[in-house]
């Protein structure tokens, strides 16, 4: 006769740390100060740029592919770790890295110190979205996902009120170098924080499915992710989008500065109340909006975000070019609102057509896509058009480069709708996973 076994019984607070939505409060966090370190060098770049007698080209480097080459090319072997073992740790330990890295910023005396300390802030970000949305695909079923996921990415949002609002009043009072030691460490408090009551999820838990294949290798997934139509045109129009957004946001202070005369507090309160509020809404919306479309009609929610992405551009493109401050301001309203709309759907419909050994992997590819070519490309792209262009233009240079690189916002809208005419065959693909 088999021995009978007792279950095993959870102590209520462990099971209150488990909570989902307490999982997704700390991921949250975590992508919000990640965000914080990543983008406030954008408000800081008019002062850095006068103490230290800068390019625009070199203020695109330090602002993209410094940051972005390690953090996009690491992303996918930590990945590959995130899919073999435990996703906790990893996040606690990117924690500990990017915020020191970032307090180590504001110590530069040169512009090889800052690209040194900044390509430090890339490798350490690089292990926390991945295994985030790894872990959010393990606690959220498919029906709420892009909800779970419009949570997460409006920590972008959240990251650029605190990295402009903060960094630039910060800046403005005391100095470039002290705003960012002041958003640099409090990541340490968040990652004391993970390691002390954040557990490891199940895999497949939220679909009450067993990960009991073995991670497969990096080259079966990335053939998989290509054979998948569905995500691969998800992953071209991510990154092309993302090339938009980033080349756009990082220079936008410098825009507000340069086109319109205003200083870093006040260019810092500014983006603060769009990008951040508007663009929070927004950003949450999307996420929100795609759940619901696809209950009717899977491939539903994806074709509003493809429509949506290139209905907006004509009016970016009028707010960067026009003349009048306030015109400006609200020409901007509605592109600040929709920029970020296809982030969450993007996120969630990449672990959906992901296998569950796969998860973290996809994940990290596609970020490499997004910020190799997107964070990396795109702010460099803006700088290097606006030296071009300055002797023919002048003081509209800047200006005109944003307005030229928001342009391919137009083409990811293009894959978006290629992706939902594949979606049901992608997410079939999916379910194959024993």
């Amino acid at each position: 006769m088999a021995a009978v076994t007792e279950p095993v019984v959870v102590p209520a607070a462990a099971r209150r740390w488990d909570h989902p939505y307490y999982i997704l409060a700390l991921l949250f966090l975590a992508f919000t100060f990640s965000f914080v370190d990543r983008q406030i060098l954008s408000i800081l770049f008019e002062p850095i740029k006068q103490e230290m007698g800068l390019s625009d080209t070199q203020l695109g480097f330090l602002g993209g592919l410094a940051f972005a080459v390690f953090y996009a090319t690491l992303g996918v072997p930590i990945a590959m770790l995130a899919d073999r073992g435990n996703r906790k740790r990893i996040i606690t330990a990117s924690l500990v890295v990017f915020s020191c890295m970032t307090a180590l910023c504001g110590m530069a005396q040169n512009f090889l110190q800052l690209a040194l300390a900044r390509v430090g802030v890339g490798v350490g970000e690089a292990g926390v979205n991945p295994s985030s949305h790894s872990i959010i695909a393990d606690v959220f079923p498919p029906e709420r996902r892009s909800t779970a996921m419009g949570v997460l990415a409006v920590g972008a949002n959240c990251g650029m009120l605190l990295g402009f609002a903060v960094g630039g009043t910060v800046a403005a009072l005391y100095g470039w170098r002290v705003a960012l030691m002041v958003v640099g460490l409090p990541g340490l408090l968040l990652a004391a924080v993970f390691r002390l009551t954040l557990r490891e999820p199940v895999r497949g838990g939220s679909e009450a499915r067993n990960a009991t294949a073995d991670a497969p290798p990096l080259g079966v997934t990335l053939r998989y992710m290509w054979d998948n139509k569905a995500m691969r045109h998800l992953v071209i129009g991510s990154m092309l989008a993302g090339t938009s957004g980033y080349g756009v946001g990082a220079w936008l202070p410098s825009f507000f500065i340069r086109s319109h005369g205003l200083d870093t507090a006040q260019v810092g309160v500014l983006l603060a109340l769009t990008g951040g509020v508007l663009g929070a809404v927004g950003t949450f919306l999307g996420g929100w909006i795609t759940d619901r479309l696809s209950r009717r009609r899977v491939d539903l929610g994806l074709m509003v975000i493809a429509i949506i992405t290139a209905a907006v551009y004509p009016l970016a493109a009028a707010a960067y070019l026009v003349p009048d401050f306030w015109m400006a301001v609200a020409l901007f309203l509605i592109p600040m609102f929709a920029g970020n709309i296809f982030l969450a759907p993007s996120l969630a419909l990449i672990q959906s057509l992901a296998r569950l050994r796969m998860r973290a992997v996809a994940a990290a590819v596609k970020m490499l896509a997004l910020n190799l070519i997107g964070l990396g490309i795109g702010p460099q792209a803006v700088g290097i058009l606006s030296d071009l262009m300055r002797p023919a233009l002048g003081a509209n240079s800047l200006r005109v480069a944003i307005a030229l690189v928001s342009g391919l916002s137009l083409w990811a809208a293009v894959h978006f709708y290629l992706s939902s005419r594949h979606l049901d065959a992608g997410l079939a693909a999916a379910q194959q996973d024993p």
